[in-house]
């Protein structure tokens, strides 16, 4: 697959086939007659349109589609129904949302969406080039078209932080990634030695910087934007959105799973500013979300709801995307040369699929699929990815201090909100020469386990906020690290949660007073699971009531859990070398001397 027109896909064989379609010299093999035909390079709506395909390619797009027609022609009449590009969910995690792409595929084609975009920097860090290529090769020659980006791996452990430039080169010869994935703006400022080679490497390939820029802004937020940075997903008001639009880049409005940010930044629409470079995404939809809302097609109906224009929302999610990863000369739009990919609709302000058509294939109908997607065989090494030597004990969960002390000064992670966390300096008693949990202060332990480069390497912490008031939980899927991440209120749960997880392959486990409550193995690189979608998001909300029964305030033990590990979000993060402050980069340490 490449990304530069038509000839280069199909060659010119192909290319004359179209041609003869066109002038009615051979017969198409799908034409869509009789529809409004929704055209997003114009924004116009033309009524009595319609579509003639040959294999994968548009042929012929007008009003009088009577010499395509052939006796052999597949015929759908759309009459009173509109036509729409397919959608294009131009950033998402597929690999952090537990399913495997083929369950998930059963879903998300219903709606409408025939091309995605996602990131591969989870596979990364725990199997590293090998990992990307085998998560990638799951996503190749599926129903409808899957691309990646690089992962720029901006982490706070050392070991996993950064993709080393001949490994970037290799991913960036590949026509499934279009560019380099998000990179967080505190630390390509802080380490520009590290990341602006790389930046520079993805834009002589003339491929796209996938930017992060939480909480910049002003001159922070210029000077992220001058090391090449061509979009961010992060903006959470219509404030926010405006301000990196006057500063060049692509913005894209993020509703999915993680946020919800549609609704406030909608207010951009009453600013009367050219919206072609704002672009719908997801960010990523969880199990649960899948099965009650959709997929992308929610987010564009959404978009509607909130106020804006139909036809700029569908723009949101089709042109503007394919522009913005430079795929417009293939996809985004409904004209000739393009992927047969159309939706039909039943008018312009119902984003509901009654006909999805990709590659010039109908793969759902009225709600019910009719392709399968491909499923993928793992290789050993990506279903074996928990290296650890042995078994932990509850002695590895020790804070062992000098045993003169009666009480010590510690940096604890102060649990905030679901994501946001801060640093919080107190003073603790020692009891036994070690420093325990404080249930009563909602004091509990946290640990960081690394389960790739030194397998075993583990730092021990305190948190605040978690909330429980028994057991432990743990999983192997913690953001931007090759770690294994526990909190828990004694060491006996802790080890045990652990060792379920070892003993799945990874995975996640609550385990109290010695027993597993709630678990979902994730055998894939331990972040992925194979099962099928209505069952992890039966396991995920198993996992969700046990904690809240714990005392877990929030409402995804899983999203924050895994967070914990993050340096995306502020502002005092764990690894397996220490505890991590995002303002200045620099990893301390538990006491406080």
């Amino acid at each position: 697959m490449t990304r530069r027109g038509l000839l280069s896909i199909a060659g010119p064989d192909k290319a004359k086939e179209l041609i003869n379609v066109t002038l009615g010299k051979a017969e198409a093999d799908l034409a869509i007659v009789n529809a409004t035909l929704l055209n997003v390079y114009t924004g116009e709506l033309l009524d009595n349109y319609s579509v003639a395909i040959k294999g994968e390619w548009i042929a012929y797009v007008g009003n009088e589609p009577k010499d395509t027609i052939g006796p052999h022609t597949h015929v759908i009449d759309a009459t009173g129904k509109t036509i729409i590009p397919g959608l294009i969910d131009g950033h998402t995690h597929l690999a952090d949302q537990l399913y495997v792409i083929s369950e998930f595929l059963d879903y998300a084609m219903l709606g409408g969406t025939t091309t995605i975009v996602t990131e591969t920097m989870e596979p990364f860090p725990v199997m590293g080039y090998e990992g990307v290529i085998d998560f990638l090769d799951s996503l190749s020659e599926q129903p409808i078209k899957i691309f990646g980006t690089a992962p720029a791996m901006v982490s706070i452990s050392k070991r996993a932080r950064g993709i080393p430039k001949g490994v970037l080169k290799k991913l960036l010869l590949r026509d499934d990634i279009l560019g380099l994935g998000e990179s967080y703006w505190q630390a390509v400022t802080q380490e520009q030695e590290r990341f602006l080679p790389i930046f520079k490497e993805t834009l002589l390939s003339g491929k796209r910087l996938e930017g992060h820029s939480a909480g910049a802004k002003g001159k922070k937020l210029m000077a992220y934007i001058a090391s090449g940075i061509s979009s961010c997903h992060e903006p959470i008001n219509a404030e926010e959105v405006l301000e990196r639009l006057r500063l060049g880049i692509y913005v894209m409005v993020r509703e999915g799973s993680i946020r919800s940010d549609l609704a406030a930044i909608s207010k951009i629409k009453d600013a009367g500013i050219d919206l072609r470079r704002l672009i719908l995404v997801t960010d990523g939809i969880g199990p649960g979300e899948l099965l009650d809302k959709g997929y992308l097609e929610c987010v564009v109906q959404k978009a509607i709801q909130c106020g804006f224009d139909p036809v700029h929302a569908i723009q949101m999610g089709t042109i503007n995307v394919a522009e913005y990863f430079y795929l417009d000369g293939i996809i985004g739009g409904i004209a000739p040369g393009k992927y047969a990919d159309i939706v039909v609709i039943p008018n312009p302000r119902t984003i509901k699929a009654e006909y999805v058509i990709s590659k010039g294939k109908i793969i759902a109908k009225q709600g019910d699929l009719l392709v399968s997607a491909r499923r993928h065989t793992f290789s050993a090494q990506s279903l074996n990815s928990i290296h650890l030597s042995r078994e932990f004990e509850p002695a590895d969960f020790s804070l062992p201090v000098e045993k003169d002390a009666t009480h010590v000064n510690v940096r604890v992670i102060d649990q905030v909100t679901a994501l946001v966390t801060k640093e919080l300096i107190m003073s603790v008693p020692v009891i036994d020469g070690e420093i325990r949990s404080d249930v009563g202060k909602d004091i509990l332990k946290v640990a960081a386990i690394d389960r790739r480069y030194v397998p075993g390497k583990t730092f021990v912490g305190l948190i605040r906020g978690f909330g429980l008031r028994a057991g432990a939980i743990a999983c192997s899927s913690a953001w931007d690290t090759s770690d294994i991440i526990v909190v828990g209120e004694n060491g006996e749960d802790m080890a045990g949660a652990v060792n379920r997880i070892y003993a799945l392959r990874g995975g996640v486990a609550v385990c109290v007073k010695g027993q597993i409550l709630a678990e979902i193995p994730m055998p894939i690189f331990g972040i992925m699971c194979d099962m099928p979608v209505p069952m992890i998001a039966q396991r995920v909300e198993e996992i969700r009531r046990t904690m809240q029964g714990l005392g877990f305030p929030f409402d995804d033990p899983l999203l924050t859990i895994n967070t914990l590990t993050t340096a995306a979000i502020p502002f005092l993060r764990i690894c397996e070398e220490g505890l991590v402050n995002l303002k200045d980069g620099k990893t301390l340490g538990l006491l406080v001397r």
